[in-house]
């Protein structure tokens, strides 16, 4: 489960797992180090206090003086304490022959009693009485019992006089380390609270670039059609994930680029399907309507009709030559026969659309900076000239623009209007006949402009977003001169 999830939670969450880890680690360290201090320092305590007695009974021992002895003993009991580090219970002298000397506790440690009969399950401690005979203090811990005690032999001269044992609790020093303890956890806590929100927003920062790098490349392969690099918003820097993101928009370029094209081969290609269907279907129309049409011309020149049959034989021939018209648009064949491009034949397709613009009420914005006779055949230049305009014309509100330029040696002609916005799914078909987004018309003028510039080697684009619609046609020069 947490392998799937997103690393805008992965990160922060392991981010959190570290802190946590750290601090349970740091403030474990830090109270093992504590405990053990306090522990040494209540047995430098007890050794301290050992040293002390040991040098303070040596005198009265070798004058045998057990009262003096006794109050020598019980001082240390009414000073010791917890704020001392260390409580001492019991403080015992035993004689070279390990009796009780004196004691602390005389009704439990009566005098002349052997120690080991007074603790006998003590048999680490009575060890070490028995054998330590000179030297420093050393301490026995107790695990059973919970206590310590502090050996000290008692040596005057190099003669054994006999041994101090001082006992104390081994756990005095636990309630000053349980406060310890606990100011350190609420330390902890606290630099955790405060590390762990900032963790989270810092690793979310830290994800926001691969997670918007993720959504993106999943778009790609969402749709049918590939997004639009502008859609997405990247992380853009010089780092490895800036590097990432940058090369992923060239690769979405591309892919654009490569589905553009794909798309347009699809469309010339099925436009190529279309026309040699639309041209075959047209031929074998045009066979029998041109005999009928032959017909009626006899029937009307050498026949002897009433006048109700010259009417209906005139509804059929402008039914008839209606259909003519129509197969004889789809039918386009250059003729390069016609005579050079000139400068006036394209003023002239300016007149001719004038009158159409007027009755639109449109404003008609030329640009024609042709300055010379261009070897194109003029009578198809002109009907692709006249197919936009009049195109452009009828779907604009305000204005249609034109300009008609040489350069790099092909004829640019670009014409734009302000009209409504024509959408992607009309796009796709709108150079094939009987596309028309118009109540009036066939649809057949910008099939008749594609096939005209597709027999003259040249190029056709269209460009669309609200508030204007741009046609260029590209015609090169080079191969008609």
């Amino acid at each position: 489960m947490f392998r799937n999830l997103s690393l805008r939670y992965k990160i922060p969450l392991r981010t959190s797992l570290l802190i946590a880890i750290t601090a349970i680690a740091v403030s474990g360290s830090l109270m093992y180090g504590i405990y053990h201090d306090l522990k040494y320092d209540a047995q430098q305590n007890a050794e301290r206090v050992s040293r002390i007695l040991t040098h303070s009974l040596k005198p009265l021992l070798l004058r045998d003086d057990v009262w003096r002895a006794y109050e020598a003993i019980a001082s240390p009991l009414q000073s010791s304490g917890e704020k001392s580090g260390y409580v001492i219970d019991e403080i015992l002298i035993l004689d070279a022959q390990q009796q009780v000397y004196v004691s602390s506790h005389p009704k439990q440690h009566p005098a002349l009693a052997a120690f080991a009969r007074i603790y006998p399950r003590l048999s680490q401690l009575n060890s070490v009485i028995s054998k330590h005979r000179e030297g420093a203090p050393r301490a026995v811990e107790i695990v059973q019992s919970g206590k310590s005690y502090m050996v000290t032999p008692i040596v005057s001269d190099e003669v054994f006089l006999g041994t101090l044992v001082m006992g104390y609790s081994s756990s005095t020093f636990l309630p000053h380390f349980y406060d310890i303890a606990w100011r350190s956890v609420y330390t902890t806590l606290i630099v955790a609270a405060i590390l762990l929100p900032l963790s989270w927003f810092w690793a979310w920062r830290m994800a926001l670039p691969l997670t918007q790098l993720s959504s993106s490349m999943a778009k790609v392969g969402a749709g049918s059609s590939l997004p639009e690099p502008e859609e997405f918003r990247l992380y853009e820097s010089s780092d490895e994930i800036g590097r990432m993101s940058g090369a992923f928009k060239r690769m979405l370029c591309d892919l654009k680029h490569k589905e553009s094209l794909e798309k347009q081969v699809l469309i010339s290609e099925r436009l190529a399907a279309v026309g040699r269907l639309t041209a075959g279907i047209a031929h074998e129309i045009n066979n029998p309507l041109g005999g009928m049409l032959n017909a009626i011309n006899t029937a009307k020149r050498h026949g002897s009709m009433d006048p109700q049959m010259q009417k209906t034989i005139s509804l059929l021939e402008r039914g008839l030559l209606q259909i003519k018209n129509i197969i004889g648009a789809l039918l386009v064949e250059a003729k390069l026969q016609s005579h050079p491009l000139t400068v006036q034949d394209i003023e002239d397709t300016r007149t001719l659309v004038l009158a159409n613009a007027y009755d639109k009420s449109a404003e008609l914005v030329w640009e024609n900076d042709i300055v010379e006779t261009l070897p194109l055949p003029s009578t198809m230049v002109r009907q692709v000239l006249i197919n936009l305009l009049l195109n452009a014309i009828q779907a604009s509100e305000n204005y249609v623009h034109c300009h008609i330029c040489y350069d790099c040696g092909s004829l640019i002609i670009g014409v734009k209007n302000d009209g409504k916005h024509i959408g992607q799914e009309q796009m796709d078909y709108l150079f094939e006949p009987f596309a028309t987004g118009r109540e009036e018309g066939y649809g057949l003028g910008l099939w008749m402009t594609y096939q005209i510039v597709s027999q003259l080697n040249g190029m056709i684009t269209m460009q669309s977003q609200p508030g204007e619609t741009q046609f260029s046609v590209t015609l090169p020069v080079e191969m008609h001169a």
